[in-house]
């Protein structure tokens, strides 16, 4: 059988949920059928080191919104490797919908991965031209999935909605060395640092579990993406004394160590998409606690794989991960609940089949988005 040559562009590698997801998608396509490829308009990032050895590369290094000398370049390896599916991560789009202009027989799918949704609104003017040229639209949830049927005027037969996916390892592996904080109180957040992911309500809570629960140890997992927020993050750890509690370990490469060495997870966001922390937190076999945003619910099954609070609702944070701590075997029951979740719904091989029979659906109907 021919390969399929299937091009994922995402605008850089650094870390995060949206570019996680790409390089999963390239690294698990089946070989026998996919040749896979990995393009970044902007710049590599950490996640580049994660990528299957047999993933072609592309990098477009566009320094300005708008760049001929990209999009000629893009067009150039579209037609030189035959790529017959361009699959373009969020706002790659807008570059992608360009060049497909001139690929004739290339089909264009847009993921859109957008996760502020409850704290902004998109314009959508400025998506409708690139998406309609779209064979099809993956959605990370049902609520942007209606976006593009709603606000671009996508016809629903062209829009499906995806799950984002984990990589399962059940491989014996070692947990993270030297980390702060006592085995069975260590709590971890693994969220980039910016207003979106609401460390401060985070930060109250844990003032209050500190009180119930003085050993209590917050790890903050995650890149600092806006300084401002950063500020603000340690002027409250600073204003409710737990400078000895909390400790921001940054952007690491060693995530699923870390999460081997904590004991409860929690997300405190107040927007999500497809959280995909959360899926590692399952893979994990940890207990969570989650705010009720995005699809959380939809994966915690609606609190019957962990707890879910109202986002912003910082003594109910606190209750929620004070319950767990004190209680080791609801821990042990909430997290085996999430890791049978993950296995069954949240899989590589759960959603690669999917995405399989959605890429069938694309070259064999393919056209533009009326």
């Amino acid at each position: 059988m021919r390969q399929i040559g299937v091009l994922h562009l995402i605008d850089t590698l650094e870390p995060g949920g949206a570019e996680r997801v790409a390089v999963n998608l390239v690294n698990h396509l089946p070989r026998n059928r996919y040749r896979p490829y990995l393009g970044t308009t902007r710049r590599d990032g950490a996640l580049a080191a994660d990528l299957a050895a047999d993933v072609g590369r592309l990098r477009l290094n566009r320094r300005r919104r708008f760049s001929p000398r990209a999009i000629a370049e893009l067009v150039r390896f579209v037609r030189a490797h035959r790529i017959a599916i361009l699959h373009a991560h969020s706002t790659s789009v807008f570059l992608a919908a360009l060049a497909a202009r001139f690929s004739p027989g290339t089909r264009l799918v847009w993921h859109d991965h957008f996760g502020r949704q409850d704290l902004e609104a998109r314009p959508a003017w400025l998506y409708r031209l690139p998406v309609r040229r779209a064979a099809g639209v993956i959605a990370v949830s049902p609520q942007l999935a209606e976006w593009s049927r709603q606000a671009l005027g996508i016809e629903a037969s062209r829009v499906w909605y995806l799950p984002n996916f984990v990589v399962v390892d059940d491989g014996a592996r070692e947990p993270a060395s030297e980390l702060p904080g006592l085995p069975g109180r260590r709590i971890v957040c693994v969220a980039n640092l910016r207003p979106q992911k609401d460390h401060i309500t985070l930060i109250r809570a844990l003032a209050e579990v500190v009180a119930r629960e003085p050993e209590s140890h917050l790890l903050l997992v995650g890149k600092l993406i806006d300084s401002r927020y950063g500020d603000e993050i340690r002027r409250e750890i600073r204003r409710h004394r737990l400078e000895d509690c909390v400790t921001l370990l940054g952007e690491r490469r060693d995530v699923a160590a870390l999460l081997r060495s904590s004991d409860v997870a929690v997300l405190s966001s107040a927007s999500e998409g497809m959280p995909l922390a959360l899926l590692e937190y399952g893979a994990a076999a940890l207990p969570v606690v989650a705010t009720r945003v995005g699809r959380c619910p939809e994966i915690l099954d609606e609190g019957r794989a962990g707890r879910l609070v109202a986002p912003g609702d910082a003594q109910g944070l606190a209750d929620a991960l004070s319950g767990l701590l004190r209680d080791r075997s609801l821990c042990r029951e909430l997290a085996e609940a999430l890791n049978r979740r993950i296995r069954r719904h949240y899989s590589s091989e759960a959603i690669i089949s999917r995405l399989d029979g959605l890429y069938d659906t694309v070259l064999n109907r393919g056209g533009e988005i009326a």
